[in-house]
């Protein structure tokens, strides 16, 4: 890179973090992270989006949005496993081990495909969803739950016989859709209304809708289920709540990175890791009913993350370093 080209670099840098409030880093050496390794991905070097976990096997399972596939990564051998072909703007993903099944939203078909954990191989599609998403899965219902993010609702699947079995309206945009083992719900993030929604997995019924004040288009979840807290936030104004989820009361806000979009909590550690459109990641500690502030840095295109729980491990996949697509594993620098 000539030294013209490294300043203008330097100066989108900076415009970033004055649209966000956070000037990113020029590099981790203060980052609350540091890298591990980068380990090279199949596929072009187009956008990723969620990524789902199996912590019974150690495979990470990524969506490979733009590349229409779905890329199935050892965690332990750190090594991709297989690159499958055959999901049209892959958004969502969600692995659950106990089924033997993942779940991918096939967003470009209009449909939830399903695959199998051994075989890989994709036995079902599931539709019409008008814009499938994000994908939770409530064990005591058995139900697939996809937020249908431009169809203002979340479908219903029947994991035992792989069917639609009900749209439920949310009278705005799904973001986020996850399950809150403690209350035995599904929670939706609903832009236009600025709330959350709880559905009843098994009626399949909206039970409650709960104001998020301060937060304008909430998309990201993530769950302390231990703790009964919930962390929402907003796309629009680039904050975060915290939420105590036995009252549904939004405790506080923090300011975020630029678009936040995918949320990941690490229970052992109490840290959250908010990453934005913008590239920005905003680390967080869990202090009690409150959330202290851990640090930012940016890498281009980390809007999406994941951390095992296990190894404290924290996975971006970056769409284009020197041209290609990568997985980069990092680890806390800085452990309370």
């Amino acid at each position: 890179m000539s030294r013209s080209d490294s300043l203008g670099a330097l100066a989108l840098l900076i415009v970033l973090g004055c649209c966000t409030g956070v000037l990113p880093a020029d590099d981790l050496k203060s980052a609350p992270l540091t890298k591990v390794v980068d380990v090279s991905l199949p596929g072009p070097p187009v956008r990723f989006d969620y990524q789902s976990l199996d912590l019974t096997s150690g495979r990470l399972y990524l969506a490979h949005m733009n590349a229409n596939q779905l890329v199935v990564f050892d965690t332990r051998k750190r090594e991709v496993v297989a690159n499958l072909d055959g999901f049209p703007s892959v958004h969502g993903v969600w692995a659950v081990p106990e089924l033997g099944r993942v779940y991918a939203s096939a967003t470009g078909e209009h449909k939830l495909a399903v695959v199998d954990m051994q075989t890989l191989k994709t036995i079902a599609k599931v539709g019409p969803i008008t814009y499938p998403d994000g994908i939770a899965y409530a064990p005591s219902a058995k139900r697939v739950f996809v937020s249908d993010e431009h169809g203002d609702a979340d479908a219903v699947i029947d994991a035992t016989t792989n069917s639609l079995v009900a749209t439920i309206p949310l009278d705005g945009g799904a973001g986020n859709t996850v399950y809150d083992a403690g209350s035995d719900r599904i929670l939706v993030a609903v832009h236009e209304k600025n709330e959350l929604v709880a559905i009843d997995p098994g009626t399949a019924k909206i039970v409650a809708r709960y104001p998020m004040p301060g937060i304008e288009s909430p998309h990201g979840i993530a769950l302390d289920a231990n703790a009964r807290l919930a962390f929402v936030a907003g796309e629009e104004n680039n904050k975060l709540a915290l939420v105590d989820l036995t009252n549904m009361q939004v405790l506080a806000t923090y300011p975020v990175g630029k678009d936040p979009d995918v949320l990941a909590f690490d229970p052992g550690l109490k840290r959250l890791y908010v990453s934005a459109e913008s590239g920005n990641v905003a680390v967080f500690r869990e202090n009690g009913k409150a959330l202290v502030a851990e640090g930012t840095f940016f890498m281009p295109h980390a809007h999406t993350v994941c951390v095992d729980p296990e190894t404290h491990l924290v996975y971006f996949p970056l769409q284009d370093i020197e041209g290609h697509p990568v997985l980069r594993i990092m680890e806390p620098s800085r452990i309370h």
